[in-house]
């Protein structure tokens, strides 16, 4: 009986040591994206490598639609150090709308620091615009997404336009650019978000890795500095109650696109926390974004 109790009490400390030690976003099982009667679904397509790692993504598409369709690349969140494209699931809104999806995954900080991700989210749109017509889709119609870390990715992808700056890792292409961006809370400023004023964060000196204190290596992957004129129209949603990234981060993107004169919508979510809204405000937001896209010239032919 005694060695019962020590091998149970052995196996439960076990199990706690390893639950403490693996995020749950990365060992949990996650159900099958689910679309729509004419719709394929390419699982793990290899979009790019660095030495032994593969850079995967999960392309959900028409089979014959009459035209090209357009493209949503979403982006998984998660401070850059955890979280995988399995997690998201939630594409209904877009696949009845025509939208096919591009769900991607990207080098977290365990396996490279920053610049890795960005250099991966850019090559996973390059990938997709070198595939438009394997996956019928127009790429004039691009929109990237993303929430929390998928949300400064989807900024850098899109803001970067024909910036080549991070596209170490694939072949570029001529005219690099996006319909829209959706940002959802997303970070706007890294050296902020490490060291300023707000709400700080170990993942963003984490992320940063051996330039953790070099001011400008953070702003070369902070969205906020590569805003001009010219740049996509942005969607911002955020809660003003976020205790994980700062609110203010949002309201001053809103406020310089406005300065810049580019099309933008910011929706504040009062007493909001970190995207976690009521399902309510989610449906509420989801046909924002719809309305907000369908709104721009690009998606009006």
């Amino acid at each position: 009986m005694n060695k019962l109790i020590f091998l149970s009490l052995f196996l439960c400390n076990v199990l706690v040591a390893y639950s403490q030690e693996t995020p749950a976003s990365d060992t949990a099982t996650y159900k099958l994206v689910e679309f729509p009667t004419g719709y394929n679904a390419s699982l793990n397509e290899v979009y790019t490598q660095a030495a032994d790692w593969e850079g995967k993504l999960d392309v959900y598409f028409q089979i014959n639609p009459s035209k090209p369709t357009p493209l949503i690349i979403n982006i998984h969140g998660g401070g850059w150090n955890h979280g995988v494209k399995e997690s998201q699931t939630g594409f209904n809104t877009f696949f009845k709308k025509g939208f096919a999806v591009a769900n991607i995954e990207y080098r977290l900080t365990k396996q490279a620091t920053a610049p890795a991700a960005v250099q991966d989210a850019r090559c996973a749109l390059i990938f997709m615009i070198k595939n438009a017509k394997r996956f019928n889709i127009d790429i004039n119609k691009i929109v990237v997404m993303g929430g929390s870390a998928g949300g400064h990715l989807a900024l850098m992808t899109g803001l970067l336009a024909n910036n080549s700056i991070f596209d170490n890792n694939c072949e570029g292409t001529k005219n690099i650019h996006v319909a829209a961006i959706i940002d959802k809370y997303g970070i706007t400023d890294v050296w902020d978000w490490a060291y300023g004023k707000n709400i700080t964060s170990k993942s963003a000196t984490s992320w940063l890795g051996d330039k953790k204190n070099d001011e400008v290596f953070a702003k070369s992957v902070s969205p906020v500095n590569y805003l001009n004129k010219n740049s996509p129209p942005i969607f911002i949603v955020h809660g003003d109650a976020d205790p994980t990234v700062p609110y203010q981060q949002s309201v001053e993107l809103h406020n310089k696109l406005d300065s810049l004169g580019v099309k933008n919508i910011f929706i504040t979510v009062p007493g909001g926390l970190h995207g976690k809204f009521e399902k309510s405000k989610n449906t509420e937001i989801n046909n924002a974004i719809i309305d907000f896209i369908f709104g721009l010239e690009s998606f009006k032919n």
